[in-house]
C-alpha cells in the first residue's frame, strides 16, 4: 500500500504541475468486463468510463476502450505507442481480468479463451510488451492495472509444464524501466477486491485523489 502511495502521489505531482498547453500527454483507457468465457466482471466498464473522464479533465488526451477483444486492444495499442513517441506523459490504465503465466503478466481481453497457457500470447496482452510503449514518453510513463484478481482460466486451462501449476491469483511484480512507474491495485500474489459499488474499491480510491493538486505522499 506504502509503495502504491508514493507511486500514485509522485505521479500527482508531475502530471498537475506541467501546464496542459505546455506538454503533450496521452492516456489509453481500457475497461473489460464483458467476457464470453472467464466470468463477468461488472466494474471495470464504469471504472475505465469515470477515470477516461477523470484525465480528460485534467487535460490529457483520452482513448477508451470498452470491452476490447484481442484485435481491438493490439490496434489501440499500435496507435498509443505511436502517440506516447511524441508525449511528455503517457498513461495506461487497464481494468478487468489479468493473470500471470510463468513470471509474466497478461491482460486478457473479452473473447479470450485460453485453454492452453501456451496460447497466452496469441490470445491476450503481455504487460512486458507495454513497458517499452510508455517508457518512450519523454518525461513519464505510467501503467494503472485494476487487475489483481483470481486466474479466471484455472478450471480448464492445460499447462505445457503439468508439475508446475500457474499461480492462482493476483500478478506477479515487475521492474519497469526507469522512467515508467507501475501501480497494482494490490501486491503481488495477492488479489484486490471488485467491490459492490459503481467502482472497484482500488479505482474509487484513484478517482478520489486523481485530480488534487499537489498531493503529498503522506495523503
Amino acid at each position: 500500500r506504502r509503495l502504491i502511495m508514493a507511486v500514485m502521489a509522485f505521479w500527482l505531482g508531475c502530471v498537475i504541475s506541467f501546464p496542459a498547453q505546455a506538454t503533450e500527454r496521452v492516456a489509453l483507457i481500457f475497461g473489460n468486463g464483458d467476457y464470453q468465457n472467464p466470468p463477468h466482471l461488472s466494474n471495470p466498464v464504469n471504472d475505465a468510463t469515470d477515470v477516461a473522464a477523470a484525465f480528460d479533465r485534467l487535460g490529457l488526451s483520452v482513448t477508451p476502450v470498452r470491452n476490447g477483444n484481442f484485435e481491438t486492444m493490439r490496434r489501440s495499442l499500435l496507435d498509443f505507442a505511436q502517440q506516447a513517441q511524441s508525449a511528455d506523459i503517457a498513461v495506461l490504465y487497464f481494468a478487468g481480468h489479468g493473470m500471470e503465466i510463468r513470471d509474466e503478466n497478461w491482460l486478457i481481453p473479452i473473447d479470450a479463451e485460453l485453454n492452453l497457457d501456451v496460447a497466452a500470447s496469441q490470445e491476450a496482452v503481455a504487460l512486458a510488451s507495454i513497458m517499452p510503449m510508455v517508457s518512450r514518453a519523454r518525461r513519464l510513463g505510467l501503467v494503472i492495472l485494476d487487475a489483481c484478481r483470481d486466474n479466471p482460466f484455472e478450471r480448464q486451462q492445460q499447462l505445457s509444464m503439468p508439475a508446475r501449476s500457474l499461480p492462482n491469483r493476483g500478478l506477479a511484480s515487475v521492474e519497469p524501466p526507469g522512467s515508467v512507474l507501475v501501480a497494482f491495485a494490490a501486491k503481488h500474489g495477492t488479489t484486490a477486491s471488485d467491490g459492490s459499488g459503481r467502482n472497484s474499491p482500488f479505482t474509487t480510491a484513484l478517482l478520489h485523489n486523481l485530480e488534487t493538486p499537489g498531493l503529498e505522499v503522506g495523503f
